[in-house]
């Protein structure tokens, strides 16, 4: 077992554990927080590397596909618009460890909502479809608006912290 595959098994007993104990969305709220503080590293690394102080809807959209491929996710974008940012993927971070585990889909989400929620003043996130759920990949569609389609559609919901709308 190297260091990697050990992370993994780790992630997986803690999230399963969390699931089993407190239930799936107690356990969702408490890998949500680590989800948005992971968000807000990236966050910043991606506005730093880019040398701006907000990334646009384009750069967001490759920041969220980059960050997953840069921890062995392999995201691709669907649909971009003024509306969305609909992302496939093909392979887990989590690799085969994420199956039967829906709680870890909130690392997704928060790190997707807070980049962003941060750059672009809201988001609502809704994983449609997740390999954790038994899913043959994931589907993720990220709302940056809370008008039309967005309104109706589940997901959760994220908001700018420095309030830029």
């Amino acid at each position: 077992m190297d260091a990697d595959r050990f992370m993994r098994v780790i992630i997986r007993d803690l999230s399963g554990t969390l699931q089993d104990t407190i239930g799936l969305e107690d356990a969702k709220g408490f890998i949500s927080v680590v989800g948005a503080r992971i968000g807000d590293q990236f966050d910043a690394l991606y506005r730093a590397a880019l040398k701006q102080a907000f990334l646009g809807r384009a750069e967001v959209a490759l920041a969220l596909v980059d960050l997953k491929r840069r921890i062995g996710g392999d995201f691709f974008i669907i649909e971009e618009s003024d509306e969305k940012i609909v992302l496939g993927n093909r392979v887990c971070p989590f690799g085969t460890y994420v199956e039967g585990r829906p709680a870890l889909c909130m690392m997704t989400s928060n790190v997707f909502g807070r980049i962003a929620a941060e750059n672009l003043g809201y988001a609502k996130v809704n994983v449609e479809e997740a390999i954790a759920n038994g899913h043959k990949g994931c589907r993720v569609v990220v709302y940056l608006n809370r008008h039309g389609e967005a309104a109706e559609a589940l997901g959760r919901e994220y908001y700018s912290v420095e309030a830029r709308q």
